[in-house]
Formats: C-alpha cells, structure tokens, sequence
C-alpha cells in the first residue's frame, strides 16, 4: 500500500496534508513531538478514512529524533511532507541564538537529512514525491526565518533538478498567512493582516498535492501570493526588508 510521512502533522499545515492524503487512500506515517496528539490524530484518521496510521513521535531539533525518522523513510515511503516548522518570537537579536540554531535544525538540517534518507528508494522505484513546506517569506527579508525558507526553496529546486526522473518529483511549497496554531505559538499578534490574506489550511494542502502531481517545482498556492511573489522581484530589496519587517512582526 502507498504510504505518505508527514512531520509536524498534528495540526495546521501538517493536519490538512494527513486528512487530504488518507482520502486519496493512503497509508501514513505522523511525526510530531506530542504523543497523545499524534495518538488522537491516528484514531481519527483511521476511523474517518480506514486507513493504517503509523505514530512516530520525534524532535526533530535533535539529531535522535532526525535520525528515527531517517530510519523509518529508509524502509520506504512514497510520498514525504516535510512540514515541521515554527517562528520565533522577536527581531533577530532579541532571540536568543540557541533558539535561531534550533529554527535552523528544523528548518534545514532536518529537511536536508530526511529528503537524503527517502530519496534513493524513490528513484531505486521509480516513483514517489517530496513536498518540503517554505514560505512566501522565502521571497522577502524577514529574519533567520525568511533566510530559512529561502534555503528550502532553494534546496527542493536543485534536487528537482538533479533526480532527473519525471516519476520522481520534489517541490517547495510556499505559502503566505494561513489559519494554524503556528502564529499563535510564536505569539505573533496577526490583528492587522487583512482577511484576503489569510489561507485555508485545507485549501493549501490541495493546491500543493495538485501542483507535485503537475510537476511544479515551486508551488505558491493563491492567486493573491503569486501577485506577491511576482511584485517581490521588481520591488528594491531594501524596501521589501522595510515592509516585510514591518508585516506579521507585532507581538504580544
């Protein structure tokens, strides 16, 4: 049976992946940190769809945790969602630099490291797909953060282009403000961003499946964050930092 592994599955982005997925009929593999939430997910999952769910928790800021899930990818997947990510609260040197290098793990070193582990069986197969989840913020100035979705978006482009297997497929998904826990954990106050900015997490996670099956390398799901990635390139860096820094800033 096709199985598809998900990180950060037990909520938002990850969530609508995992319930998308099971409709199609899909086995599934959640990782996340919290046991009983990945336990919770699992049942429902199961008694909505009837699909097998395999519960996998890990940290993946720790290597122990990036490296059970490397083992688990090993033994071969179909489909992987790289989706794991958070914010941290503040401008860059109000962070404390353990927690930027945490961002970086998660963000980067796990992202890295678990496309190295499924990727090999994907082409030994001849088929499967790796949606690594960036962000708009890839395209402006926005921090560590923006720095690291950039790397994301930058990474899952090459490696597309390097596996050179039209049934082997990875793509960064980008998208813009979507309705999860993730600003809410980061304690970002949100009250000025204007409502036709905001995504439906359900909504983001279609648009990504239909855009890997298409072969699409860099999937920006709406037609409002296309306009803005599109405007991005003939806007001066320096004041897309301006605005950027300013936008989605605010907290608590």
């Amino acid at each position: 049976m096709p199985t598809a592994l998900i990180t950060g599955a037990t909520a938002g982005i990850g969530a609508a992946f995992a319930r998308r997925i099971a409709k199609d009929g899909l086995d599934l593999v959640l990782v996340a940190r919290n046991v009983e939430k990945l336990n919770e997910k699992a049942e429902t999952l199961r008694r909505d769809y009837g699909v097998s769910v395999e519960v996998l928790p890990a940290d993946l800021a720790e290597d122990d945790g990036i490296a059970a899930v490397e083992e688990r990818l090993r033994q071969g997947v179909d489909l992987l969602v790289n989706n794991a990510g958070f914010g941290n609260q503040g401008t860059f040197l109000e962070v404390p630099v353990e927690a930027e290098l945490r961002m970086l793990k998660v963000h980067c070193e796990a992202v890295l490291r678990l496309t190295y582990a499924a990727l090999p069986g994907m082409r030994e197969r001849h088929r499967g797909g790796i949606i690594n989840v960036a962000s708009v913020a890839a395209f402006l100035t926005r921090g560590t953060y923006g720095a690291s979705k950039a790397w994301v978006v930058s990474f899952s482009q090459s490696i597309a282009h390097e596996v050179k297997d039209p049934n082997v497929k990875v793509m960064a998904l980008c998208p813009g403000f979507v309705h999860t826990e993730f600003h809410e954990r980061a304690k970002m106050d949100t009250s000025g961003i204007p409502e036709v900015l905001w995504l439906d997490a359900d909504d983001v996670a279609e648009a990504a499946l239909k855009d890997l099956k298409k072969g699409v390398r860099v999937s920006v799901p709406s037609p409002q964050y296309k306009a803005v990635v599109g405007l991005s390139k003939f806007v001066p860096r320096n004041l897309v930092g301006k605005v950027s820094s300013r936008t989605g800033r605010r907290y608590d």
